[in-house]
């Protein structure tokens, strides 16, 4: 009888989850942005400062030297997108995503969080009574503690000699070490732990394992890793519906840093149907057809769950300035190459392209209206001019590895328009800044990431991540109308 019992619980939870999830359907999730659901109202100088000093620390990150466990820093008020998801029977959290991690964890009840006192308020969670911890012989374990064999993380645990030798160590009485994680201004320790996860509408996977922090310095949000590792959340999704993992993408909502703009979610696709007959949608009223352009996803030793990507070189107006061999390609030390991720703001680039690129959009700009140079370092952004009439400012082309593939920003993905406020003496002024970031001197950079495409230039597009045919594509859509076209199929 009690065989029986246990035999039908599994099938329940088998067919929950079947009936949630067809055999090929895609899994729509909305993503909302922080500006959305700030209490707090902050001018654009403000959230330009802090985006592109947090773009700049996440972009050093990579080139200091690493921590075992380290990971990307996580984001701030002004840049990031929120993904809410369950564990259990706990209430949702809202958490970062991030395609720059590969790993899901969430800060747990009690927290203790160091230095958080100027942090947005912490999204907790409190585990349920099915969560179970994660043995020290689990993969899972290892990927979490950075790729260190079982065998000494089983001893850590003070499973027995004898029993690391057979393989005895996969219960819960040798847990998981807790693991360490610094984002460079932040740190966090966790354990991990595995139970049941809950996606809106009505998604529900068994044996999801994730990290429950309790303690952690500056970090009081957690994080949805989107990475290309074992923890992260599409790869952890795929094991029960395998063309979950095959491919996601996600399409943010144009914000220029104004909140009522981003009332409406950024749609994020799982499973995401990447069938040309099917590339038809309706954007107000009018048939779109949509066009990727896709560029290959190379292989990186040292970070392997980032998207890397080959850039070829920038336009600005109808010069084309080509990329140095560092971001045309990932060497076999895993240093170069373009890295495509939702969780840095703006775009860094090494500093002589990016000095070639300003130098050719300034000479366009610069002559005919003035440098605000007083605005730059207040802001972050540089140059930045004064706009006393309308303004005619170059296109700008990203020219990725590939036939034809090349990607248009739209002017406000890299020319950014606001009031500076004014000083309480003279009267408030427009502004305009090139939404562009330098990286850092090339002989800096050896190593690590040659640049990164951040988030505000992705603003706008259908960012699809093909991780079944290995390349990431690109397509411009009107993001809002594309979520309400989506909710209502």
């Amino acid at each position: 009888m009690k065989t029986c019992c246990i035999f039908f619980l599994y099938l329940a939870t088998i067919l929950q989850y079947c009936f949630s999830v067809s055999s090929s359907s895609p899994l729509l999730l909305p993503l909302s942005h922080s500006l959305s659901t700030s209490k707090h109202s902050h001018s654009p100088l403000h959230l330009l400062k802090s985006s592109s000093s947090r773009s700049s620390e996440r972009f050093r990150r990579h080139h200091h030297k690493r921590q075992q466990h380290q990971l990307p820093l996580p984001l701030s008020s002004g840049s990031d997108y929120l993904l809410s998801l369950s564990v259990g029977s706990s209430s949702p959290v809202s958490l970062y995503l991030d395609t720059g991690s590969d790993l899901v964890w969430f800060p747990c009840r009690p927290l203790t969080c160091i230095l958080c006192e100027s942090k947005p308020p912490p999204s907790l969670s409190s585990l349920s009574s099915s969560a179970t911890t994660v043995p020290c012989s689990s993969p899972s374990c290892s990927a979490a503690h950075s790729s260190l064999p079982s065998s000494d993380l089983c001893a850590i645990s003070n499973c027995p000699l004898d029993l690391i030798e057979i393989g005895g160590c996969n219960n819960s009485s040798y847990p998981c070490p807790p693991f360490y994680y610094a984002y460079g201004d932040g740190s966090l320790v966790a354990r991990l732990f595995s139970d049941s996860l809950s996606l809106p509408p009505s998604v529900s996977v068994a044996n999801f394992t994730f990290g429950c922090a309790h303690t952690t310095l500056a970090e009081p949000i957690g994080v949805a890793g989107f990475g290309r590792g074992r923890l992260s959340l599409p790869a952890q999704l795929a094991s029960f519906a395998p063309h979950l993992g095959d491919s996601f993408s996600y399409c943010l909502v144009s914000h220029s840093f104004d909140s009522e703009r981003v009332r409406r979610p950024s749609p994020l696709i799982l499973g995401r149907s990447l069938d040309e007959e099917k590339e038809k949608r309706v954007d107000d009223g009018d048939k779109e057809k949509v066009e990727f352009v896709y560029t290959e996803l190379l292989d990186n030793p040292k970070h392997p769950y980032f998207y890397s990507v080959s850039l070829q070189g920038i336009s600005v107006g109808k010069r084309n300035i080509r990329a140095p061999a560092m971001l045309r390609r990932v060497d076999r030390n895993g240093g170069g190459g373009v890295v495509v991720d939702s969780g840095t703001t703006f775009t860094m680039l090494p500093a002589k392209f990016y000095n070639s690129v300003v130098e050719e959009f300034d000479s366009r700009v610069g002559r005919v209206h003035e440098r605000a140079d007083l605005i730059e370092p207040s802001s972050g952004m540089s140059p930045c001019y004064y706009l006393n009439q309308t303004v005619r400012v170059p296109a700008l082309v990203l020219h990725f590895a590939g036939n034809g593939s090349s990607v248009a920003l739209p002017r406000r993905n890299y020319f950014y328009e606001f009031m500076d406020g004014g000083d309480g003496k003279e009267e408030k002024r427009k502004v305009g800044c090139l939404m562009l970031m330098n990286g850092g001197d090339e002989s800096e950079l050896r190593g690590g990431t040659g640049a990164i495409l951040g988030n505000f230039q992705q603003q706008g597009f259908e960012v699809v991540y093909d991780l079944l045919n290995r390349r990431v594509g690109f397509a411009k859509r009107k993001c809002a109308s594309y979520w309400d076209t989506l909710n209502q199929g």
